[in-house]
C-alpha cells in the first residue's frame, strides 16, 4: 500500500456563492468545494501558487491527494473538475470528490525494475528501453501500491515484457484493454552491426552463386 500520497493543503471559506468566491481570487487563492463521501459539501480556498505548481507537474486529475484543511479531519480525495478562465486559461474553481477506503479509482502508477545486475540480457550487453514508466490502474483507494514489480533477472536480448507478464496486487487493473508493452530489452548496437555484416555478407555470397552458375 503506499505511503507517499501527496499532502494538500487548504483552509474553509467563509461564505458561499460568487461574491466569497471572487473575494477568495482577490486574496490570491482559487476556491473549491469538496462533496462526496456522506459527508456535507466544504467550501475551502487554494493557494493559487501552489494549485498551479501541481496542474503544472500533470496528472492532477488522476492523483490522489491526502486533503489537510485545518478544523478538518484528514481526508483523501481525487479532483474532479478544474475550471478555467476561458481568455487566460488560468485555474478558476476547483472540485474535490471524498473517497472512502473501498472507493475505486484510476491512477498512475510507477512501475519498478529489478535485478538489472544479473539480467541474462543486460550482462550481454542489451539495452533496457522502459516504454511505460507509469501504468494506470484502477484500484481501490484503501490498497494503492507504491509500485508494480518487473523482474528482469530471466529476460534476455529480444525479451519483451508486456502487461499481463506482470503481478498485479489484488483488486488492481489496468484501464486499458489490451495486452500493451511495458518494456524491452534490445541487442546492442555492436550487436546489430555484426548480425547486419552478417546479412549483407550471406547475400553477396548468394549473389556470387547466383551469378557463377549463370555463367556456366
Amino acid at each position: 500500500m503506499a505511503g507517499s500520497i501527496p499532502d494538500f493543503h487548504a483552509s474553509v471559506r467563509t461564505g458561499t456563492g460568487k461574491g466569497a468566491a471572487r473575494q477568495a481570487r482577490r486574496d490570491g487563492d482559487v476556491p473549491g468545494i469538496v462533496y462526496g463521501g456522506g459527508q456535507d459539501p466544504l467550501p475551502i480556498n487554494i493557494p493559487y501558487n501552489k494549485l498551479y505548481k501541481q496542474l503544472k507537474e500533470g496528472r492532477f486529475l488522476s492523483t490522489l491527494f491526502n486533503l489537510k484543511v485545518e478544523g478538518q479531519e484528514d481526508v483523501r480525495v481525487i479532483c474532479r473538475g478544474v475550471q478555467r478562465h476561458v481568455v487566460k486559461d488560468l485555474p478558476t474553481h476547483v472540485d474535490f470528490m471524498r473517497l472512502k477506503r473501498t472507493s475505486r479509482v484510476s491512477l498512475f502508477i510507477p512501475v519498478e525494475f529489478i535485478n538489472e545486475d544479473t539480467s541474462k540480457g543486460l550482462k550481454r550487453g542489451g539495452v533496457l528501453t522502459v516504454v511505460r514508466p507509469e501504468v494506470e490502474l484502477n484500484v481501490t483507494a484503501g490498497e494503492i501500491p507504491e509500485s508494480i514489480t518487473v523482474d528482469l533477472a530471466d529476460l534476455d536480448v529480444g525479451d519483451v515484457v508486456n502487461i499481463s507478464d506482470v503481478t498485479l496486487p489484488e483488486g488492481a487493473k489496468p484501464t486499458i484493454d489490451r495486452d500493451f508493452v511495458i518494456a524491452n530489452i534490445s541487442a546492442p548496437s555492436s550487436l546489430k552491426s555484426a548480425d547486419d555484416g552478417e546479412s549483407d555478407d550471406s547475400e553477396a555470397a548468394e549473389g556470387e552463386a547466383a551469378a557463377e552458375g549463370g555463367e556456366e
